[in-house]
């Protein structure tokens, strides 16, 4: 369902352009069923979706583009991919999507977004270039990235100086502090972090996965996480547990002169009582 647009010579995906700034909202971790009563520990995510989508028309609408940042169907069912494509059609917005653990490629390429087959994407707005590097292992929790796709964003961010560079990627490159989590970040994210600090023009990485707000400094690159549509992760935790915040997006607004404005807003509460009480999901 991306709005592709022309071919640029670089092979990047020109999606319109702004002097500044671009905005972008980053949802991620939507964890849908193909069940419209599909529930992840006690929260029907059709709705906690819905609150969020809510919010962000109400604080930062319209954005130039929707990214989606994996973890979109629990559940892996064709219905769970329809109801979100047919859904993001009623936005009418741009929108593309990264895979995570949780999705099936095949529906996500086939209902919503053809081109997030590719490992490494790019998607041109205005000044600035988004890289999408696919971090899924089929059939594993955590992540890895591989070299070649390393060798591809060096190369870019090397032949295009004037370019800035945002990074997207579903897992985490480092570690966020709770030990269950970060058995499943990216497992060479050290290398994903030292490629981007060796170019100017890469602004930070984000990503999903870790259902928290997450700031830090790795390889001296700056490096985000955004909390889920859902529920969120406790953080710090040394086993599974659930925070008591609540579901939220990620606005990005990118300036032509590589100025990158970036915060969380959070829905004011869930659409149903939290149930804390669980071992897993």
């Amino acid at each position: 369902m991306a709005d592709t647009g022309a071919q640029p010579a670089d092979g990047g995906t020109a999606a319109g352009s702004s002097p500044s700034p671009v905005r972008i909202l980053q949802l991620t971790d939507l964890h849908l069923y193909g069940d419209p009563d599909g529930r992840l520990l006690g929260q029907n995510t059709r709705d906690t979706l819905e609150s969020v989508l809510a919010l962000a028309q109400r604080r930062h609408w319209p954005p130039h583009a929707l990214l989606l940042t994996g973890d979109l169907v629990h559940d892996e069912r064709v219905e769970g991919y329809r109801f979100l494509r047919e859904r993001i059609a009623r936005l009418g917005l741009p929108c593309y999507c990264l895979p995570g653990n949780h999705d099936r490629i095949d529906l996500l390429a086939g209902f919503l977004d053809a081109d997030a087959v590719s490992a490494f994407r790019l998607i041109r707005l205005g000044a600035w270039d988004l890289v999408l590097l696919d971090s899924t292992i089929p059939g594993e929790e955590g992540g890895h990235l591989p070299p070649i796709l390393m060798a591809e964003l060096d190369r870019h961010a090397r032949a295009n100086p004037r370019r800035h560079l945002l990074i997207f990627a579903h897992h985490h490159p480092a570690p966020v502090g709770s030990r269950w989590i970060d058995t499943m970040a990216i497992d060479n994210g050290a290398d994903l972090l030292a490629v981007a600090a060796a170019h100017e023009n890469i602004r930070a990485v984000v990503c999903g996965h870790v259902h928290q707000a997450f700031e830090a400094i790795g390889a001296g690159i700056s490096w985000i996480s955004t909390p889920s549509t859902c529920l969120q992760f406790l953080p710090g935790s040394e086993e599974f547990a659930l925070d008591d915040l609540t579901p939220g997006y990620r606005w990005l607004e990118l300036y032509a002169d590589g100025r990158l404005e970036t915060a969380v807003v959070r829905t004011a509460a869930y659409p149903e009582p939290l149930r804390r009480s669980t071992s897993g999901y």
